[in-house]
């Protein structure tokens, strides 16, 4: 009998609480999302699965070094390239490997829009500032507003590692939700002759401007901001691979083998971040609002600095507001929602090419955020 009373004190069962099933309902959720719903499923699944991982109940303290904060442990290794830093950089080298930058080298202007974005990052940091939280958490918390997951890692682990994981869920959920939150403020803000606005087709882009792009495009973006060296760095050089042409293999080990693999490790040690017992805070609660306000004060800066840059622009040149949504650097789901958008009122109204240059540019702009703020608050 103390043998069997010992295995029940241990057991999940014991020391399973209100806590612990909040947090297991909300992983389902986010599985759910992921597998029913199509938002974006190789992170919410992952998210998801590792939120059950991190919250199955055990008794703490006892050696067993079971959890994600256990030194030791299993899961605290995996864990150790979130904290250091290590996996975002790895995911920017597949982003960088992945993505077409000639929508923005066809019209540069565009990269205005994804600096336009950005201001949801200064704007929640400001009203995180105001909340109580101290300036590097709020720093942190503020790059939410970049909608990219690999960054806001990146910054709250030079920053605030105590609030990694509600900031990292944040950040992903918020990203997943694009095609739910986008849509309501693009419209809210633009006309329906706006949303009707034909831009130019974009100009074909020499291979020469594409290899010279990233090397001029790194050493520009790390003279501004040279924290952002590891992510931006990272960025241009899986780029470069990619639009070299002899580089071909290195570039689909990298959008592919490297990518797939870190964004699962990823995925999995930051949602088993979310312990129940560490994680329901007031403060996490306040930082997923937050989160909320920073991405859709993102979304409002691009569409209504799209609308400003008309009031210069001649007719024929003018830009269509809604790809103004896609400056937050959630790549390419911005741009798929922009495209979405526009033919719900043109159906021949190609917009998704248009979408993709400030949707990249905002990827850069977010790093460079990013550096900008670990050189003013660090």
């Amino acid at each position: 009998m103390d043998i069997f009373f010992d295995f029940l004190r241990y057991s999940g069962f014991a020391n399973v609480t209100w806590g612990h099933i909040l947090m297991l309902a909300v992983g389902g959720v986010c599985i759910y999302l992921g597998v029913a719903k199509n938002y974006e499923p190789l992170l919410l699944v992952p998210i998801g699965f590792g939120i059950i991982v991190g919250n199955i109940p055990f008794m703490e303290g006892v050696g067993l070094q079971l959890g994600i904060y256990e030194d030791g442990s299993v899961l605290n290794y995996l864990y150790y390239g979130v904290m250091k830093g290590i996996y975002p950089p790895l995911i920017f080298l597949g982003i960088g490997a992945m993505t077409d930058f000639s929508a923005l080298l066809s019209n540069p202007k565009l990269v205005l829009l994804g600096a336009a974005a950005q201001v949801g990052i200064f704007a929640t940091f400001l009203g995180a500032s105001y909340l109580g939280f101290t300036p590097m958490e709020a720093g942190a918390i503020g790059i939410i507003g970049g909608a990219d997951g690999p960054t806001a890692i990146f910054l709250s682990s030079k920053l605030a590692p105590h609030l990694m994981g509600a900031i990292a869920i944040a950040a992903y959920s918020y990203m997943a939700l694009v095609p739910v939150i986008q849509p309501p403020i693009m419209k809210l803000l633009t006309t329906k002759d706006e949303r009707l606005i034909r831009m130019k087709p974009v100009r074909a882009v020499k291979k020469s401007e594409k290899v010279l792009f990233p090397i001029l495009g790194l050493i520009l973006t790390a003279f501004i901001s040279p924290g952002a060296l590891p992510l931006l760095g990272m960025l241009f050089f899986g780029n470069l691979l990619k639009e070299s042409g002899v580089t071909e293999r290195l570039a689909n080990t990298a959008r592919n083998a490297i990518v797939d693999t870190v964004t699962i490790l990823l995925g999995l040690t930051v949602g088993a971040s979310t312990q129940a017992t560490t994680f329901l805070t007031k403060d996490s609660i306040m930082i997923f609002a937050l989160g909320a306000v920073s991405f859709m004060v993102a979304t409002a800066g691009g569409v209504i600095f799209a609308k400003v840059m008309n009031l210069f622009l001649k007719e024929g040149n003018k830009i269509n507001p809604l790809i103004g949504a896609a400056g937050v650097s959630a790549v390419p789901d911005s741009a798929r929602v922009v495209q979405h958008v526009g033919t719900q009122y043109d159906k021949s109204n190609f917009l998704l090419m248009h979408a993709m240059g400030p949707n990249v540019a905002g990827v850069i702009g977010s790093a460079v955020g990013a550096g900008i703020l670990m050189a003013v608050l660090m």
